[in-house]
């Protein structure tokens, strides 16, 4: 069994047709049809069937395509495991939320720089979507992404997920705004008649403020949106709304975080890879002093 045949129908199975396979393969939609084929005879089972003018796996050929992904990182991890080079060498492409880069990641492009030259890290900012649709198309190694207690996101299984660090939020507001003491949907409760800050470029904690305000008994006017965490303060300050901001930071002079303790609203973030890409050397020592890192940061 050819693992290029193989590949060509776990890419079947993600993009939905042919051509799309043959784009991102660099070769012809033909080509593509006559290795599944060949597949097809080698297994003695039908793997596709027409419909209208395209084509979709039939159920031997969606089972074939789970047994693919396990099969090709099976390989990789043994070219990898017989692989003469000891020492990491080579290039790690990461995307990550800023957070992630400027906390996290930089610092240990620095440790690289002083101490394994040979380990090059490119980086590329982008929030959780834009970074696990980049890995997916093998244009990352390795995506820094985060979700929210209150808003967990759902893996694909296929993927490999390392949990990293853990990081409360609380509720930027106006500092003239009266305290707020209580619990979470409290807090909120009391900026019911507010504008709120969202982000701009994920929905996670839109999600938040929505499932808390349903439990305070309101609907949040989402009314302003924003990628930088310094320019939800400025709006803040500007009287514009409130939004949430990470705990443990500085605030601005005419911003006040209110603490939400009960239920806690908490970012988490992993670092996210495809099926058998960790034992890469460069990309096994990245992720685990970024690893080290979290484990050292404080909850």
């Amino acid at each position: 069994m050819e693992t290029r045949r193989l590949e060509l129908l776990a890419e079947l199975a993600r993009l939905g047709s042919m051509r799309a396979v043959a784009d991102v393969t660099g070769t012809t939609t033909s080509t593509v049809s006559q290795q599944i084929a060949a597949l097809s005879r080698e297994m003695g089972v039908a793997l596709v069937e027409p419909v209208g003018r395209n084509v979709r796996l039939t159920p031997a050929g969606r089972r074939l395509a789970e047994h693919a992904v396990t099969i090709l990182a099976a390989v990789r991890a043994a070219r990898l495991d017989l692989s003469p080079q000891a020492e990491p060498n080579g290039t790690v492409r990461v995307a990550g939320f800023a957070t992630a880069v400027r906390g996290h990641l930089l610092p240990v492009v620095t440790e690289l720089a002083a101490e394994r030259a040979r380990v090059r890290v490119l980086i590329r900012e982008h929030e959780p979507d834009e970074a696990l649709a980049l890995l997916a198309e093998d244009q990352v190694d390795l995506a820094l992404v985060y979700d929210f207690t209150l808003a967990p996101v759902a893996f694909d299984p296929a993927l490999e997920v390392v949990p990293m660090w853990t990081t409360r939020w609380g509720l930027g507001v106006p500092a003239d705004s009266a305290s707020a003491e209580g619990s979470t949907p409290e807090i909120f409760g009391r900026f019911a008649d507010r504008d709120w800050i969202v982000n701009s470029r994920n929905t996670a904690d839109e999600t938040v403020i929505r499932t808390v305000a349903s439990l305070a008994g309101f609907t949040p006017r989402l009314s302003h949106q924003a990628d930088s965490l310094d320019l939800v303060q400025d709006m803040i300050v500007a009287g514009l709304g409130v939004g949430l901001l990470p705990a443990g930071q500085p605030v601005r002079p005419g911003v006040v975080l209110l603490p939400l303790e009960s239920p806690p609203v908490e970012l988490r973030s992993y670092a996210v890879a495809r099926p058998g890409h960790l034992d890469w050397p460069p990309l096994a020592l990245v992720t685990g002093l970024l690893t080290a890192r979290a484990s050292a940061a404080p909850h």
